[in-house]
């Protein structure tokens, strides 16, 4: 997946030859930073495959809980079953008291 979308690899970047011209840059202070950059591309490189892992990890938690568990009712249906059990509960408990 990145490696599709990275133009430069960390190796390529350490590789790389500048040609030097008559008051150029100071050799050493490219390499220098090219350093950091590679350092920091190595460590986005791995954070980024950390986090592809992750990613794998948790959508394959989400897809084994929502097979394990019944698809959720909505609210007004389930607070309906409720007032109906209670309504028939009553009924039940005070059934002739209720008429008179």
């Amino acid at each position: 997946m990145l490696a599709d979308r990275l133009k430069l690899t960390a190796k390529e970047i350490l590789e790389k030859e500048f040609k030097t011209k008559f008051r150029g840059y100071k050799q050493d202070e490219v390499d220098q930073f090219l350093d950091q950059i590679i350092k920091d591309y190595e460590a986005m490189h791995q954070v980024v495959e950390e986090l592809q892992q992750e990613n794998i990890k948790l959508k394959k938690q989400v897809g084994e809980q929502s097979r394990r568990q019944p698809p959720a009712q909505p609210a007004g249906t389930t607070n309906f079953d409720i007032l109906k059990r209670l309504s028939n509960l009553e009924k039940h408990v005070f059934g002739s008291k209720l008429d008179e």
